[in-house]
Parts: C-alpha cells; sequence; structure tokens
C-alpha cells in the first residue's frame, strides 16, 4: 500500500521585506549565497512537511517596551513543544551541530501579544526575531520576570518570558559566557565550532565558583537583571540557556548574534556585537551602573575599558576572570591590558592586583581572578559584596 508524500507545509513570509532585501543592492556574493541557502533548506523542510516553530528566548525591557528575541525554524513535531525542545531529546543529550540542522525561516511573520496589546514583528533573513516594542501611552508592565506570548501562522502559540526592569534599579550584570562561566580548554580557533557543532550539551564545564559568586551579587543588590553578551550563534540560545540553568547560573536574557555576512564582511565581528550591545544597554538603562564580568583570554579588557571611557557612569566595577596557564596557551595568549590612565599592573609573577581606572571622577574597580572564590573575595574588600 503506497502512501501519499505529505502536502508542502503553508509558510507565511514578509512578501514586502522579502522583496525589499533582494532587491537590495548593497547584498555582497556571501550575502546573496546564504540567503539561497537558507531557500533551499526551507524548501526541502516544507516539502518534507515539516511545520513552522516559534522558539522561545528570554527578553528584557522597562515598564513602558520590551525587545523579545525569537528563532522560527521548520521542524518535526517531534522535536518541539511549547517552542521548546522535549524532554527526551534533552535527556539523550544534543549534539551542537543539531541545533544548526531546522531550517530557518527567512523574514516569517510573527504575531507577539504584550500586556493585551497585539503586534505585528517580522524575522530577518535568518529567521531571528530582535526586536523593541513599545507600549501605547499609559501602558506598563509591572517589574519582574513577565510572559510575552509569540505566533506565527501554522505554528503553536510560544511563551517567551521577559524580565521587565524597574526604573528604579540602579545596578545590573553583564556577563561573558566561553571561558568565563564556562571553562572550555579549547583552542580559540576551534573553540566557536566544537561548542557550537560537536560538544554535547551536558559535557560543558562550568567555572569553580562564579555561579555562587553571581548569585551573591545579586543578593546584594535584589531586582538587577544578569545579561549574558556572547559571540556565539542564536542556534545555540536554548542550549546555553539549559546550561546556565542546570548550572545554577542567574536566569538572564542572552545577547547572542549571526554568524553569517553582512554587507561589509564575510563574518560579523564578535567584537563589534559585544561593542554595541553594551552601548545599547547603556542607552536603554541610564541608571544602571554595571559589573562588566569576561575573561583575559580574548578581547575583553579592552572593549571594557573603552566601554568604560564612553560610559564611566554606566560601569560599577570590572571582573576579569583569568585563565590558567594551558588555557591561556590555548587561547593564544593572554589579552593586551588596555591603555591609558587605569592602573591596571602586572606583578613580576605574572598576576593582577587590583586595579582603578581612572576616567574624570569616576574611580572603577578592576578585579582579576581565577574563580568565582578568589573575585568573590576582591570583591568584598571593595564593598561590592
Amino acid at each position: 500500500m503506497s502512501t501519499e508524500p505529505p502536502q508542502p507545509t503553508e509558510v507565511h513570509q514578509d512578501l514586502a521585506a522579502l522583496r525589499k532585501h533582494y532587491s537590495d543592492r548593497a547584498r555582497n556574493r556571501a550575502m546573496k549565497v546564504e540567503d539561497r541557502w537558507h531557500q533551499l533548506r526551507l524548501n526541502m523542510a516544507r516539502k518534507r512537511g515539516q511545520n513552522v516553530t516559534v522558539l522561545s528566548l528570554a527578553g528584557y525591557g522597562s515598564p513602558r517596551w520590551v525587545r523579545v528575541f525569537s528563532r522560527i525554524v521548520m521542524a518535526p513535531d517531534s522535536h518541539f513543544e511549547g517552542g521548546r525542545r522535549v524532554a527526551k531529546v534533552i535527556a539523550d543529550g544534543v549534539r551542537g551541530w543539531r541545533n544548526f540542522v531546522s531550517a530557518p525561516v527567512p523574514f516569517a511573520e510573527v504575531t507577539a501579544r504584550v500586556a493585551g496589546h497585539e503586534y505585528r514583528l517580522t524575522a530577518d533573513r535568518g529567521g531571528i526575531v530582535d526586536q523593541m516594542i513599545e507600549l501605547p501611552a499609559g501602558a506598563q508592565l509591572e517589574p519582574g520576570w513577565r510572559s510575552v506570548t509569540l505566533e506565527a501562522p501554522g505554528a503553536e502559540p510560544t511563551s517567551a518570558e521577559v524580565q521587565i526592569i524597574s526604573d528604579e534599579v540602579t545596578d545590573g550584570i553583564i556577563c561573558d559566557i566561553d571561558d568565563t562561566v564556562v571553562v572550555t580548554k579549547l583552542p580559540r580557533p576551534l573553540l566557536a565550532a566544537w561548542n557550537s557543532f560537536v560538544l554535547d550539551e551536558h559535557a560543558r564545564t562550568p567555572t569553580p565558583g562564579m555561579a555562587v559568586m553571581m548569585e551573591r551579587l545579586l543578593q546584594a543588590s535584589p531586582g538587577s537583571p544578569v545579561i549574558y553578551v556572547s559571540t556565539g550563534a542564536w542556534n545555540v540560545a536554548q542550549t546555553l540557556t539549559r546550561f546556565l540553568t542546570r548550572n545554577l547560573y542567574p536566569f538572564g536574557p542572552l545577547l547572542l548574534t549571526d554568524w553569517g555576512p553582512t554587507e561589509d564582511r564575510w563574518f560579523r565581528s564578535g567584537q563589534r556585537h559585544k561593542v554595541e550591545q553594551l552601548a545599547r544597554l547603556a542607552q536603554e538603562f541610564p541608571q544602571i551602573r554595571w559589573i562588566l564580568i569576561g575573561d583575559d583570554g580574548q578581547h575583553d579588557p579592552s572593549i571594557y575599558a573603552d566601554f568604560a571611557r564612553k560610559h564611566p557612569a554606566s560601569v560599577k566595577a570590572v571582573v576579569i576572570r583569568e585563565l590558567t596557564y594551558s588555557e591561556a596557551v590555548l587561547a593564544g595568549g593572554r589579552a593586551e591590558q588596555p591603555h591609558g590612565e587605569e592602573l591596571l599592573k602586572v606583578t613580576e609573577t605574572g598576576e593582577h592586583p587590583p586595579g582603578i581606572q581612572k576616567v574624570g571622577e569616576h574611580r572603577i574597580p578592576w578585579i582579576y581572578g581565577p574563580d568565582g572564590k578568589d573575585i568573590s573575595e576582591t570583591l568584598t574588600q571593595h564593598g561590592l559584596l
């Protein structure tokens, strides 16, 4: 008895945005190739009868606006439930490459419901939704974790959590991920590929003491947000969220990036991504002084020092996790220390004593340590814990 092949799945895309993108003369060859690849994968997924799936990701906002994140992909119903991977798949262990199998839906039409109001959103060419929604005059959201409903035609409604940050909150944490909260011990050129495509999400190793240190910082300033900024791809957002939750790190939004080409580059710049997100957060929450947490194996010290020079009122302290000798060797050495007025001197043993970055009248502590325990002790000395 023969079975009929499944009918192609109906997919709703913003045709105006689609035509505008394809007619854009600024698209370079790499972007055109990627666009064709996305369309080919989408067509294949439709022919297989896969369904549109809205993946829920944590967002943030103020009482007057929210920034929502999501990915719109094609996937079998058995893989996801309510925008999250089903328990069996998680229990079996999710290899990183599986996060890249689902075909994105470029320029997918999405409906967001926030505080009783409905908004029409459009995903980008990679199926990623990253949009700010302003509430009508007079409407406000209560501070704390709230839910936003996201729905695409043909997909089940998904509830995404957003942290509403009160105007009264004056402290927050911005934290890097690789080599900061996760011990990688991998050469930098292979790090992103290994974490994204190969490593089982259960095999990632948390940095000792960092989760406890961050939780203590939150206890010292209740209501403070924690926002993770990483150069990782949006494809691994749910994997990273599960890792952070499993290892008791504070829950918070992830600000990731799309590895695809841009108008002027074959691959997006991870440094530029971090710089842009830091500047955006300083503008969105001018009343918050952030504790910036990173590591000394990449560019975090220079990025944070430059951010502090431009936005000294937005930085409360800088915390740098020192890599071990073997980690530093694999990372290609330690990051160069920032130059300028800051007192970030290295001792003869290679250790970094606590330093102070002076920007006008602002004095910003720089705290170094190999793990959360040592960092906590220095934070206590500075009166931050």
